[in-house]
Parts: C-alpha cells; sequence; structure tokens
C-alpha cells in the first residue's frame, strides 16, 4: 500500500526515527521521547486502574490514570496528524522535483533535437554543395536508389531519370561499360575500390569520372552499391598535357643525341660522295684522253706503242687503280649511311606516333628497336644493350604513349648506370626483352645500376620526384609510364630491385583491351 508520502507500508515500518523527524518537522528523538514518556505513564495508570480493587487505590488514582490513557490518545492523534503533513510537504517536493526533471529532459530533448535537426542540415547541404555526386544502386537493375542533385549540374541528367534501370548503364561510353559492371559486381565483402570511365552528359559532352564504392547491404537477390563520383575531366586533360609536356622534353633531350645520330652518317655519306665526285672527275678526264688517244691512232699519227703508253702515263697519274678499288666500298658507305638516316627517320616517326583516340593493332617488338634507335646517344657511353624480342602477337595499345613510357624507362636506366661506371672505362648493361604470358605481353627492362633504395621505392611513381640533379631529370618519366601502363592500358607496372645490382621494371600489358575480353565472354 503506497503511503502520502510516497513511501510503502513496509518502508513506513521500518523507517527511522530520524526519517519520521523530518517528516513530520520535529527534531531528532524529540518527538519520540514524548511519545514514548506518555506511553509509560498511560500504562502505569492502566495497571493501576486494573488492580485498584485489590490494591484499594482511590477514585483520584483513577481518574488520573483516565486522564493519562487520554493523554496517549491524544499524543497518538498528533503524532498521526503531524505524520500526514509530513507526508504531504515530502510529496509535494518529490513532485516539485519530479516536475523540474521533467522540465530539464524535455528541454534537454528539445535542444537535442534542434542540434540533430541543425548537424542534418549542415551534412546535407555539405553533401549536396561539393562537387562530387553521391549515389546508391541497386546491382540487379542498376536503378539508382539515391543520387545527389550535382548530377544534374555537373552531367545535365536529373536524379529522375537515374532512378530508371539500367539509365546510368546507358550514360557510361560503350567502351567502359564492361569496366564499370565488373566493378559493381565483386563480391559482397569486397573493400572500397575505385573505378574510372566516361561518361556522356546531356549536352552529348564525354566526361571522364572516377567512382570510390563500398558494398552496401544486400536488396533481395541483388545487392546495394555505394558510391561518390568525382569530375576528373580537368585532371584528365591536365595529365595529357603534362605527358605532352614531358614528350616535349624528352624530345628536346633527345634533339642533341638524335641530331649526333643522324650528323654521324650524314658526314661519312658527305665524304663518301666528295670522294665519288672527285674520282668521278679522274675518270671523265681520263675518258677524254682515252678518246684522243683512240681519234690519233684512227688518224696515223700516234702509234699504237706510244699510245699504249701515254695512257698508261695518264692512269698512273690519275690514280686508277686506288679508284676502282675505293668507290664501291664508298657507294655501299653512302647507301649504308643513308640507311641509318633513314632508320633514325622512321624511328622519330614510330616514337613520335601521333596520340591515339583508339587502341590499334601494334608491334612492340619493332616499337622497342625505333626507341632504343633514337635513345642510343643517351646509353651508347656507359652500356651495352642486350635484347632478347620474344614471338610476341600485336598488342592492341596507344603506340606513341607505349613509346614514350619506354624510352623513359631506358633513359633512367642509362643514368642508373652512368653514376656506377662514371670515371672508369667499364659499360654496364641494360637487358630489354619480351615474351608473351598467358593473354598479357611483358616487357621487362633491367639494368646493373645502383639499384632504387628501399626507403624511396614506394615514391618512385610519384609526380615530380626525383633523385636526379637539378637539370637531369623533372620526376615525371615514371609517373606517366604507370599512367601509360595501368590507367590506359589496365595493366601491371612493377619492378625488383637490389642496391648496388640494379633494377628490373617489368610491364605486363593484356594483348586484347580488358573490355573487349568482358564484351566477348558477356555474348
Amino acid at each position: 500500500m503506497e503511503s502520502a508520502a510516497g513511501m510503502t507500508s513496509g518502508e513506513a515500518a521500518g523507517a527511522s526515527p530520524q526519517r519520521l523527524n523530518a517528516l513530520i518537522g520535529r527534531a531528532d528523538r524529540s518527538f519520540f521521547t514524548l511519545l514514548l514518556a506518555q506511553g509509560a505513564a498511560a500504562l502505569l495508570l492502566a495497571a493501576a486502574w486494573l488492580i485498584w480493587p485489590a490494591a484499594g487505590i482511590s477514585a483520584g488514582w483513577r481518574l488520573a490514570g483516565f486522564a493519562g490513557c487520554a493523554l496517549f490518545e491524544c499524543a497518538i492523534v498528533a503524532w498521526g496528524c503531524r505524520l500526514r503533513a509530513g507526508r504531504r510537504r515530502a510529496k509535494a517536493v518529490r513532485e516539485a522535483g519530479l516536475e523540474a526533471a521533467r522540465r530539464d529532459i524535455e528541454r534537454q530533448m528539445t535542444e537535442r533535437t534542434q542540434q540533430l535537426a541543425t548537424a542534418k542540415a549542415q551534412y546535407q547541404a555539405l553533401l549536396e554543395n561539393i562537387n562530387a555526386v553521391p549515389w546508391e544502386l541497386d546491382t540487379g537493375n542498376y536503378s539508382c536508389l539515391y543520387i545527389g542533385p550535382q548530377a544534374e549540374r555537373l552531367w545535365g541528367w536529373s536524379p529522375a531519370q537515374f532512378a530508371q534501370p539500367g539509365f546510368l548503364i546507358e550514360c557510361v561510353h560503350p567502351e567502359d561499360r564492361a569496366t564499370l559492371k565488373q566493378a559493381l559486381a565483386r563480391p559482397e565483402a569486397m573493400q572500397k575500390t575505385a573505378v574510372e570511365y566516361r561518361l556522356r552528359s546531356s549536352d552529348g559532352r564525354t566526361v571522364y569520372v572516377r567512382s570510390e564504392l563500398s558494398s552496401g547491404a544486400p536488396a533481395g537477390p541483388s545487392r546495394v552499391v555505394r558510391g561518390i563520383s568525382l569530375d576528373v575531366t580537368q585532371q584528365k586533360i591536365m595529365e595529357v598535357e603534362l605527358q605532352q609536356a614531358q614528350k616535349l622534353e624528352s624530345v628536346g633531350r633527345l634533339a642533341s643525341g638524335v641530331a649526333h645520330e643522324i650528323n654521324t652518317p650524314v658526314q661519312f655519306v658527305n665524304d663518301s660522295c666528295h670522294f665519288l665526285k672527285d674520282g668521278l672527275a679522274d675518270f671523265q678526264t681520263l675518258l677524254g684522253e682515252y678518246r684522243d688517244t683512240l681519234q690519233a691512232l684512227a688518224a696515223g699519227t700516234l702509234t699504237p706503242a706510244a699510245a699504249l703508253e701515254k695512257m698508261r702515263q695518264r692512269e698512273t697519274a690519275a690514280d686508277v687503280d686506288y679508284l676502282m678499288e675505293n668507290m664501291p666500298g664508298a657507294v655501299d658507305l653512302s647507301l649504308e649511311g643513308l640507311q641509318r638516316v633513314s632508320t633514325i627517320v622512321r624511328s622519330m616517326k614510330d616514337f613520335a606516333h601521333p596520340d591515339q583516340k583508339e587502341k590499334t593493332l601494334a608491334d612492340l617488338n619493332q616499337a622497342i628497336q625505333s626507341t632504343l634507335t633514337i635513345a642510343r646517344n643517351e646509353y651508347k657511353y656507359v652500356a651495352e644493350i642486350k635484347t632478347e624480342l620474344g614471338d610476341i602477337p600485336q598488342v592492341y595499345c596507344f603506340l606513341g604513349d607505349l613509346n614514350q613510357a619506354i624510352l623513359n624507362i631506358v633513359v633512367n636506366a642509362a643514368h642508373a648506370i652512368e653514376d656506377v661506371v662514371r670515371g672508369s672505362n667499364r659499360k654496364g648493361e641494360i637487358r630489354i626483352g619480351t615474351r608473351r604470358d598467358g593473354d598479357d605481353v611483358v616487357i621487362s627492362i633491367g639494368d646493373t645500376g645502383t639499384g632504387i633504395p628501399e626507403h624511396i621505392r614506394a615514391k618512385i611513381f610519384d609526380p615530380f620526384f626525383t633523385t636526379k640533379e637539378v637539370g637531369k631529370g623533372t620526376g615525371q618519366g615514371l609517373a606517366i609510364a604507370r599512367n601509360v601502363v595501368v590507367d590506359k592500358h589496365q595493366g601491371e607496372l612493377r619492378f625488383d630491385s637490389a642496391p648496388g645490382q640494379g633494377t628490373t621494371f617489368h610491364l605486363r600489358l593484356p594483348i586484347k583491351p580488358r573490355e573487349a575480353d568482358e564484351q566477348k565472354a558477356a555474348a
């Protein structure tokens, strides 16, 4: 049973005097002291009343007993009144405390609700105003369960359009659809991954998109993938410009070497031509004297013996034997020089292959030979070239970009070897080999240079990172090589290195485009 003060009867029965006195407003022990005293007196008088006939107690004592009992009853009544008043006061205090606590909880809930609403508005504003597109996709029908409003601002398509099944895939460039589908179809427990693809905007532009993907909760038989897409079109433009700048840098660095490579055969072609020119003049003169001698013989003015002696003297003066012996060699040397010039020019043409929008079939062995030809002046003083070009098929690739990547690695190899052989008469070795490995072609380019120290191996593919002195490198060579092999060809670029022994780079390239294989498998 609940008392007015909020205590059960059991709690009231076990209450201490201090608690009861506090409830009825009396000092400690004062009320109970009075109650006990009055009760004792009443009990004594009651006992006297009961034994009065035997003890002969007078009527006065009997009246006193009644009075004591009355006083005891009054004390009990007073105590009850005070207890009820104390309970009412305790209840009022408790209810006031509960009301204050309720108001405080309501205030905190209101404040917290306002904070959550403010935070939600802030996060939503932040999410929807960044230059990226957040989205959530059902991989079952490729419909966007959610896509940020930035999609319409960046690409012109409304969120409602992306909610249509398959609309996102239809906007992707046909050659990149298989790549995106493959990334979206990875196992449910996949880690965060990234994929790049081209997207068609509403006005027909082609934009480059990079999406960071993460796996979401299952959606029935399909799965939800969440992602955030960045428009990297400007970045791609800058990469192309940077690659062109690096190509120009390479051409500028190689220009003097190429000029020297061309100048050497041109020089001995020039010398041979001058020799042939002088020899031809001597032969023309000698031929004229032969004609004059024959006319004299015919006219009878010169005897055959005199004519023979005259012509022998003329041949000796013209050094006919020397001319006959060396003029064929001069012709061969001229032809060889012209062939060398032609090879260099053709190699320059192959190396400076115009930028391609699409991959085409190319002979990588021929491309390597062409690159080595124009880079010869970079390595011929410090290294010998050893090639082991295997029987490999033609590869779908961006040939000009691959030429640039191979050149960058070869030049780096020559510089690494130069650091080892500088000040000596020794030469190092650059080894280049090609082989087929399943559906890939592997190009290996090794050197006997200094090797790559352990502490910088994680940085060598970073743009602008270089350990070369100023004027010898800009730190773009390996960064661009990685971009060409990994990003443009979906290949692999790795290296093995041992300090003091050299480094070998391995370029793994798919023979056919990865997306072509995916489409063939899907068909």
